[in-house]
């Protein structure tokens, strides 16, 4: 349980009274608290469908990708990144949170009803390179883009 007190502090060091995020993610039905984006780390939040194969993609490379979040019904997966990111991110399709936004956080190694960790923090501070990411995005989206058009030719019986 070492790992997840960890990420507990990690996480929780964000926000304006640690001890109080601590106290909402114990007392909360839902296990979730809202932390401020922008001071540790910056999020960068995919659609689903693009999510799932960059993270495929991050994780044929890298050991051990920054922390991820997925949403309720798979809609949206959210990748922490370096602080900043956010301000600077210019791809169309994907939002941010960065400084001044906050973000809906569950309890690392617990499930929740909506907000849950597919890769959770390890309170090390890892977070995925955003240049990293967005090669896996674009390595993602075209393998989509091949796949659409193949399933078409089947489709059309050609």
């Amino acid at each position: 349980m070492t790992g997840a007190k960890t990420a507990v502090e990690w996480l929780a060091s964000v926000a304006p009274d640690p001890e109080a995020c601590r106290f909402e993610w114990e007392r909360n039905p839902m296990g979730v608290a809202l932390l401020p984006a922008g001071k540790v780390w910056d999020v960068l939040i995919l659609p689903g469908q693009l999510g799932y194969p960059t993270l495929d993609v991050l994780s044929r490379v890298l050991d051990q990708p920054g922390p991820v979040l997925v949403d309720f019904g798979d809609a949206r997966m959210g990748f922490f990144v370096p602080p900043g990111t956010a301000a600077r991110w210019l791809g169309t399709g994907v939002r941010t949170a960065g400084r001044g936004t906050w973000i809906v956080v569950p309890y690392p190694g617990r499930s929740t009803g909506g907000v849950r960790w597919l890769i959770p923090p390890d309170g090390s501070g890892t977070l995925t390179d955003p240049a990293l990411l967005e090669l896996a995005m674009h390595e993602a989206a075209a393998g989509l883009a091949t796949e659409e058009r193949g399933g078409a030719g089947d489709r059309d019986g050609g």
